[in-house]
């Protein structure tokens, strides 16, 4: 069995950087070496991605109402700054500041009365002499916050302010938030995309979607959903400005918070999805944000029981307001699932609408990324901005209790353009060279491909024969040879250098069996250590933990600095529609509520430890001739 040396890895995947001596890892699944097939080389433009870039796609400012109800007053400069490396001030305070900058971020605040609040509260505003500014900045506590519910609750009406809502206003505060990206906009060193939220709450279901511009180029102002709640309306005005030579992209997140609506069969307003419907969301939407602060989309264990790594980072809730949460129906809300879904739409004949690739982002309300489980100062500045807050100590109020501890720091967006730029980032999230992560920069790099070699995987040069012989991930296998065999990925994972070591890479595969119904396995095809698979059950046994509770700390004695393999799909059915995404997993680790309860000095609340993961972007295979009896 192949032994990998963790530093030559760690050179491939990350271009070059050092490393130290690790231990090496156990590569199971290896295919043996092959005859070389031709396949055609995918649409990639010269030169091929290099390097990684890590960023954050999705930060609230004061200029979010929500932010600002709760005590967000910093600006979009301020988001750029903390993205950059540079300390801020929190709400509640104290500095914050990450580990290690960003590569490059994007300010999305709410389209929805942006910049509104501020406006009520400033005395120079003209806003600030409208009846319901009084009541905004009553003395009487219970006035003021009437008033703020009054605002905040027509975003799930969807029935504005008129006042508040004009064009004027809007303009003057979008200008500012595209200034304030042009400013801290550094091509090569950090960048700042364009952006804001478009927020279709539908009785509190989540439908939102993140619109990032590829350019300055950008409208005089947003398209809100108060303009229109249908995702297929906001296309329509994405297309009309692309028409325009204003190109954009929106990035659905928080399916899990849908109940169920984000990925139907049927549009927003009960028609059956037809073929054009199917093309303008591929076209519209090539990519979801499925991991943030409000939990991970990828997966429910009410929709895969067999998946040991399903129960991570659930947010069981819808949005809707009120004393009682509303818990979002898992089907339909779920990436894996719609990726199924997705299979079997495309084998009625009208085409996959669920064919997109995978970024993480943290959805942060403090102008900040708080993506660090040692380092996380919450969502809701004056909601759960300190640890007494989100365990539950010193709640902000009763309404609030219990709502930190469900929230999680993470994730991160991870591309591989050719270069730190708007255009190369925007070029990567449209051709799906993307990943997720829940928080740490652990590298991966798959392609997949028919006649990739054994050989490969210690081939320095690799890059330009992976590219030549398959396609990387988030994009459609390239046609069989007939000569061929099964699909294979390459894969490659490395440690994020400054976190934990890796427990395991698996790949998911989804298919459509002979009557034409969904199945899914997970196969575990790399692990650290000596241990094997379960002969009865194909299970992988844990790879132990070395958390310390008490101390909030673990250590690196076990797991890999990195994990390859070659993997052949053992169970290909060249007539089945498919399609594969990898899972990374690292060992244990202390989630952030433990963190918190150690500089408290009390009981880690459950769960305290966590397993910190990466999602590539899938890839899917479609056979080449499909009968109504062969789907």
């Amino acid at each position: 069995m192949k032994r990998l040396h963790a530093p030559l890895l760690l050179t491939l995947l990350l271009g070059g950087c050092d490393a130290p001596e690790q231990p090496t890892a156990t590569e199971p699944g290896a295919v043996p070496a092959a005859t070389p097939v031709e396949a055609p080389a995918p649409p990639v433009a010269p030169p091929h991605p290099e390097r990684v870039l890590f960023g954050d796609l999705h930060i609230h400012t004061s200029f979010s109402p929500d932010a600002f109800a709760v005590g967000n007053r910093t600006l979009p400069d301020d988001a750029y700054r903390f993205a950059k490396g540079e300390q801020t001030l929190h709400a509640a305070g104290y500095p914050v500041r990450l580990h290690r900058p960003l590569d490059f971020a994007s300010v999305t605040d709410h389209s929805e009365y942006m910049g509104v609040l501020p406006q009520l509260a400033d005395p120079q505003s003209p806003l600030s002499k409208l009846p319901l500014a009084a009541r905004f900045m009553s003395a009487d506590p219970g006035e003021a916050q009437t008033a703020l519910t009054e605002v905040v609750g027509t975003l799930n009406s969807g029935e504005p302010i008129p006042e508040l809502v004009s064009p004027q206003v809007t303009s003057s505060v979008w200008q500012q938030i595209v200034a304030a990206a042009n400013r801290h906009n550094d091509p090569g060193t950090f960048t700042a995309l364009v952006g804001y939220e478009w927020t279709s709450t539908i009785d509190g279901n989540n439908l939102h979607r993140n619109v990032i511009f590829r350019s300055d180029t950008v409208p005089e102002r947003p398209f809100s959903s108060f303009d229109s709640p249908d995702p297929e309306q906001l296309w329509a005005w994405l297309e009309e400005k692309r028409a325009a030579g204003i190109d954009s992209l929106a990035i659905p997140h928080n399916q899990n918070a849908s109940n169920g609506l984000m990925f139907g069969t049927r549009t927003f307003d009960g028609r059956p999805f037809d073929a054009d419907y199917v093309s303008r969301r591929m076209r519209n939407e090539p990519v979801h944000e499925i991991i943030q602060i409000k939990g991970q989309s990828e997966v429910h264990p009410a929709l895969a029981p067999n998946d040991e790594f399903a129960n991570f980072e659930i947010f069981p809730i819808t949005l809707k307001m009120g004393p009682e949460p509303t818990i979002s129906q898992p089907a339909g809300s779920y990436v894996r699932e719609a990726l199924g879904v997705g299979l079997e739409l495309d084998a009625s004949g009208i085409g996959n609408p669920y064919r997109f690739s995978f970024i993480g982002s943290s959805d942060s309300h403090n102008s900040t990324s708080p993506i660090e489980e040692d380092n996380y100062h919450g969502k809701l500045p004056l909601i759960d901005g300190t640890p007494e807050q989100r365990l539950d100590i010193k709640p902000a109020s009763e309404l609030h209790r219990g709502l930190g501890r469900i929230m999680s720091a993470q994730g991160l967006a991870a591309v591989w353009a050719t270069g730190n730029t708007r255009e190369a980032i925007f070029d990567a999230l449209r051709r799906g060279e993307t990943y997720a992560t829940s928080g740490p920069r652990i590298g991966l790099r798959v392609f997949g491909g028919w006649g990739y070699e054994q050989a490969l995987l210690g081939d320095l040069a690799y890059l330009d024969k992976a590219y030549a012989g398959g396609v990387p991930m988030g994009g459609d296998l390239p046609a069989r040879p007939a000569d061929a065999g099964a699909p294979r990925l390459l894969i490659r994972a490395a440690k994020d250098p400054d976190g934990a070591n890796l427990d395991r890479v698996q790949v998911i595969k989804g298919w459509l069996d002979a009557d034409g119904q969904r199945q899914e396995k997970i196969f575990e095809v790399a692990w650290s250590g000596d241990r094997a698979l379960d002969p009865a059950t194909g299970k992988l046994p844990p790879v132990g933990s070395t958390v310390d509770v008490a101390a909030a700390s673990y250590t690196n004695t076990i797991g890999a600095a990195a994990l390859d393999v070659l993997w052949e799909d053992p169970e290909f059915d060249p007539a089945r529609r498919a399609f594969y995404y990898v899972r990374v997993l690292e060992i244990p680790t202390p989630r952030w509520s433990t963190h918190d309860a150690a500089k408290l000095k009390v009981a880690a609340p459950a769960p305290q430890v966590l397993q910190e993961r990466a999602y590539s972007s899938p890839f899917w295979y479609e056979p080449p001739v499909i009968s109504e009896a062969m789907p």
